[in-house]
């Protein structure tokens, strides 16, 4: 069987990540992630007990697909803030995807404000007056 040429696996090889980012979205929406253990445990929490900044993201990801955004707010406030926001940048990665062109840089401020803004949110939290952000 003859391998094919590299440009023939590009296209295959470049669709593979943004429809696997969609197929999961489709299976948190068919495996309920509420059911202790149906998805793992977060180590982190585990750990250390406390939660992570992507604790209870599984749940609010499978509401949202459900359409109960007070309990995706519930579960990870975080993740529904930034759902529009994964949303686009979904969408221009198929469109990117689909046309051929490299997906823009993201500037070293953005990932710096967005770490930044994940501590921040961990650690509140995680202290007792920021209870109701937690899972």
């Amino acid at each position: 069987m003859a391998t094919p040429e590299p440009q023939a696996q590009a296209p295959a090889l470049r669709w593979a990540l943004p429809v696997g980012a969609a197929a999961t979205a489709v299976a948190l929406r068919l495996r309920d992630p509420h059911v202790s253990g149906s998805w793992g445990f977060c180590p982190w929490k585990w750990l250390v007990g406390l939660d992570c900044p992507g604790c209870g993201g599984l749940r609010a990801v499978n509401d949202l697909t459900h359409g109960d955004v007070l309990a995706a707010v519930s579960s990870n406030l975080l993740v529904v803030l930034l759902a529009p926001v994964a949303i686009a940048l979904w969408l221009l990665w198929v469109h990117r995807t689909r046309t051929g062109l490299p997906m823009p840089t993201v500037p070293g401020w953005v990932w710096g404000g967005g770490l930044v803004g994940l501590a921040i949110f961990t650690v509140l939290r995680n202290l007792p007056a920021g209870a109701w952000l937690a899972s």
